[in-house]
């Protein structure tokens, strides 16, 4: 026996150098991976600006390591100067600088310094521009070795015995049990085909015994097509279930001809025998996992003729009822309220036969109606809302609602498809929602009541609905939905219907371009003057303005915006009582005798029939006009509509704060020049003509 003692740590180092020296000779040369890894200059010590980097992967089932014998770098904060940095697939596990004992490295760094199975390590050294001293740098041994798959990889797999050898692992299985397709798992044969057998008994594997982990098996059974099969389950029944009902094992049969899939069974409450498959080819399956100590099942089975079951076919009822039919019986099958024979709208019944074979002939489908998609406008003003899909059949619902907040839904905002195929609201009404217009609302509120002559500027937003009409007379006109303005009819009269433009959304209309992106330029599409209104006769020559209003079609849809909102119209036939304030607006004629460039406003009120009777004197006819039923006159001291407001909105109630809805009581008609200062203009009475504005546009359509 040769015994050696080594009295101080040099000693300890030159044995362990030794050592590998002998690991070097002894390992075979097609597997060597190790060696010495230094910085540059050692043991003499690295100059300023010296860098290495190094980098090794260890073969498939084996790891890498290194193992530091020697560390002398210069110190400093978080090893911001000199430093060695190691790397894990690329990821950093150990940043050192400074000196460090031998022990110290042993204990400490050394057994962090190991790659993952077939994984790489790399080392990285780099020294900055200058050192105090001279400093030796570092040296460790790199080497691989086998890694053991199966004691320290948790993850091996083998459900039961796993053998570690160089470079890999593999399993084995207990007595009784065989390697699956994977490798890994051990499972029992279980599955056997038992086609052409009229009786016999199935059973968990290892019955009565606990059945096996990890087992798969599916038995086949097959008679003539005449017969079919019957189950009949033990009490004894025992297949491992969660506690809140969910099958962990399972037990499932699987039919032909009938297609069904019965199951999942687990738990201590086996299926009810006799178990009636109403088929002659059957697959028995049963699973379980790798854990568990149940007891499992066993089923008799025999084979009886086949009888057809007492539901045809889904969502039906079959008459007479019975639990089973026998060849040769008849029943009526009649579909469920809201479902119809392969989607065939006028059939919900039929008649259908027993075969031998167990099956109903015909076997029609019962298909749940469908309503479709609803018929709902293009304009994009009234929307469906769904999530991902639209189902449109029966009892399914679908939502309505409205693109902008400028519109309320009129009608139920939920439908339901009804067994009729008809979408239904709540009150089982057939007809769609519509979107409407919300009139007479400005956004801007009018906080002022102070009291066109004697007006006011308007600001922006404070009379949405008013349009400019420039060409070929000045005037004015009153948006009441996103397709249709009014005017006074003598505005238009002359005009063609496809020339005119209305700008809205302004206050200003010496600066109106179409390409201001605040100003609303509409194209009329059509201009439809009222039936009685005589039109083509010179201002010399008339003696009334009777019926002196207009309707304009624009050619697109207007969107409506904080400056831009429809006026609401006055219920028909209202009454206009004297006193009664109102609100006219235009860009007519003012104080200074020119058409006004801004917008103005004022607050007038509407006069008795005796004033208005006493029709002013008209110098262009030399007579006084004839004030009809379909008109009112207003005015106040100082304030009044002048030349170039016609077709101007004449809304009440006064526009004022808290007043809203306003409506559209009057159009600017007539009256004396302004320069007679007789603050009396004549409108068109709007409430007599309410009837024949929505027929019209009832009419016009599309």
């Amino acid at each position: 026996m040769l015994i050696v003692l080594f009295s101080n740590r040099f000693d300890r180092f030159r044995m362990m150098r030794l050592s590998l020296l002998l690991l070097l000779l002894h390992r075979p040369a097609c597997s060597l991976l190790l060696g010495w890894v230094d910085s540059p200059g050692y043991p003499a010590g690295y100059l300023p600006h010296a860098s290495l980097n190094w980098s090794r992967c260890a073969p498939k089932g084996h790891t890498l390591s290194i193992r530091l014998m020697h560390l002398d770098l210069e110190e400093s904060k978080d090893c911001e100067n000199d430093a060695v940095k190691i790397f894990s697939n690329g990821n950093l596990i150990s940043v050192l600088c400074g000196g460090r004992e031998f022990e110290d490295l042993e204990s400490n760094v050394n057994p962090s310094l190991l790659s993952s199975p077939g994984g790489c390590l790399s080392l990285t050294f780099h020294s900055d521009y200058s050192n105090t001293k001279r400093h030796t740098g570092f040296r460790g041994f790199y080497t691989d070795q086998d890694f053991d798959e199966c004691n320290d990889d948790p993850d091996n797999a083998c459900t039961h015995f796993c053998h570690n050898h160089i470079g890999g692992y593999r399993c084995s299985c207990r007595h009784g049990y065989y390697l699956d397709g994977d490798n890994h798992t051990c499972t029992v044969s279980c599955s056997e085909d038992l086609s052409g057998r009229h009786s016999g008994d199935i059973s968990s594997p290892s019955w009565p015994a606990s059945y096996a982990e990890n087992a798969n098996c599916q038995h086949t059974l097959s008679v003539e097509p005449t017969l079919q099969l019957e189950m009949h389950f033990s009490e004894d029944f025992d297949v491992e279930q969660s506690p809140d009902g969910q099958c962990i094992d399972a037990l499932t049969i699987e039919t032909r001809n009938p297609s069904r899939i019965l199951g999942p069974f687990c738990g201590h409450s086996p299926p009810p025998s006799p178990f009636l498959t109403h088929s002659h080819h059957v697959k028995i399956r049963f699973t379980s996992d790798g854990y568990g100590s149940n007891k499992g099942f066993t089923i008799h089975f025999k084979t009886r003729a086949k009888v057809c079951p007492a539901v045809v076919t889904p969502y039906s009822t079959a008459t007479p009822q019975q639990p089973e039919y026998h060849e040769g019986q008849t029943v009526t099958v009649t579909c469920d309220l809201g479902y119809i024979i392969n989607s065939e709208e006028t059939r919900t019944e039929y008649v259908a036969h027993c075969q031998n074979t167990g099956e109903w002939t015909p076997n029609n489908i019962c298909e749940p109606v469908d309503c479709g998609v609803p018929e709902i406008p293009e304009d994009g003003i009234l929307q469906l809302v769904y999530s991902d899909e639209l189902n449109t059949q029966y009892k399914d619902q679908i939502h309505f609602t409205c693109s902008s907040k400028y519109y309320t839904l009129e009608g139920d905002d939920t439908y339901t498809c009804s067994a009729s195929g008809d979408w239904v609201s709540g009150g089982d009404k057939k007809e769609m929602p519509k979107c409407t217009e919300v009139c007479g609302k400005p956004e801007k509120h009018h906080a002022s009541v102070a009291r066109i002559l004697g007006g006011r500027d308007a600001t922006m937003g404070e009379i949405p609905w008013i349009l400019l009409i420039k060409w070929p007379n000045r005037g004015g006109a009153s948006l009441i939905n996103d397709r249709w303005a009014v005017t006074a009819a003598h505005v238009v009269e002359l005009v063609e219907e496809s020339s005119l433009k209305l700008y809205g959304g302004l206050v200003d209309g010496r600066t109106i371009s179409d390409a201001l992106s605040n100003v609303v330029v509409m194209e009329s599409e059509k201009i439809i003057i009222h039936p009685n209104y005589i039109t083509g006769i010179p201002l010399s020559e008339r003696t009334n303005f009777d019926n002196d209003i207009a309707l304009i079609r624009l050619a697109s849809r207007v969107n409506f915006g904080p400056n831009l909102l429809p006026i609401c119209l006055p219920e028909v036939n209202s009454v206009m009582t004297e006193g009664e304030q109102g609100t006219v607006s235009g860009w007519g004629k003012t104080e200074s005798r020119s058409a006004s460039p801004s917008l103005k406003y004022a607050h007038i009120g509407v006069y008795s029939l005796a004033v208005c009777a006493n029709t002013p004197y008209i110098p262009a006819t030399d007579q006084h006009m004839t004030m009809t039923a379909n008109m009112f006159c207003a005015g106040a001291p100082g304030k009044d509509s002048c030349q170039r407001d016609s077709g101007s909105p004449f809304v009440s109630p006064m526009l004022a704060e808290g007043n809203e809805p306003y409506f559209l009581t009057g159009i600017v008609s007539w009256g004396p020049p302004c320069q007679q200062r007789q603050y009396k203009g004549y409108y068109t009475k709007v409430a007599g003509y309410v009837d024949w504005i929505k027929e019209t546009m009832e009419q016009q359509k599309g």
